[in-house]
């Protein structure tokens, strides 16, 4: 005979079943009402219930909106905890945003090495990119840091000239630095010099980087725009 806690906790194990049926059998009503709404070609990632009112996420890449339990409105903002200020939603960003920061081609970036180079970040600048020229000189002020950079040419055709001079220039870093730091225009590359900007462009639409500069740290978190020295600093003492 089946024990009193056994029957319990198999029809615990019932419920918990059936809830999830129900719950996912929601979510993908929820999807089915939505997706059609939102144009030609979007299709949404995932919906899932949130601990938050009543309220569910819709993932799109890592965008994130929120609907109710029948998927009638649309909430497009943050979710904040009044109490704490803590922002759910941008923690969730965050979250989906992350990268392995070890999968990265960086046989396609140029590398500098400052000090010991224990400290290591990637960032996708454009040569024409005026915020990317100020995140060099803060760049410029650090030591002890490896800096892989991965030209990423998407504010205008020149974009693509620069970047290809400089990285056939026989030195990358300088030519670089020189160009971005101290406004000399690098030499014109040879006709037979190749260079993976195409592919460094297809890994920036891949990992959904849509301005520059854009900065990536060693545990797979970025942070868009032209980071300060505090900031900066701060961020990566704390990756362990």
């Amino acid at each position: 005979m089946m024990k009193l806690n056994q029957f319990a906790a198999l029809a615990a194990l019932t419920l918990t079943a059936g809830a999830a049926m129900a719950q996912s059998a929601q979510e993908a009503a929820i999807k089915k009402a939505i997706e059609p709404r939102l144009g030609e070609g979007v299709k949404i990632d995932s919906v899932t219930k949130t601990p938050y009112g009543g309220l569910y996420e819709i993932r799109i890449g890592s965008d994130v909106f929120y609907t109710d339990a029948k998927g009638e409105y649309l909430f497009l903002g943050r979710i904040v905890n009044s109490k704490t200020f803590e922002d759910y939603t941008k923690a969730r960003v965050d979250e989906l945003s992350r990268i392995k920061f070890s999968e990265l081609p960086l046989d396609a970036a140029m590398k500098m090495v400052k000090g010991n180079g224990k400290r290591v970040i990637a960032v996708f600048e454009d040569p024409n990119c005026g915020y990317c020229k100020r995140f060099r000189q803060t760049l410029n002020e650090m030591d002890n840091v490896t800096v892989y950079t991965f030209m990423y040419n998407i504010l205008s055709e020149d974009s693509v000239t620069k970047s290809r001079n400089i990285w056939c220039s026989a030195d990358r870093n300088k030519a670089w630095d020189d160009w971005m730091i101290r406004g000399k225009q690098p030499e014109a590359a040879a006709a037979s010099c190749t260079t993976p900007h195409e592919k460094v462009f297809a890994l920036g639409q891949k990992l959904r980087v849509t301005g520059t500069p854009t900065v990536f740290f060693t545990d797979g978190s970025r942070v868009p725009g032209a980071v300060d020295l505090k900031t900066l600093e701060s961020k990566l003492a704390s990756i362990k």
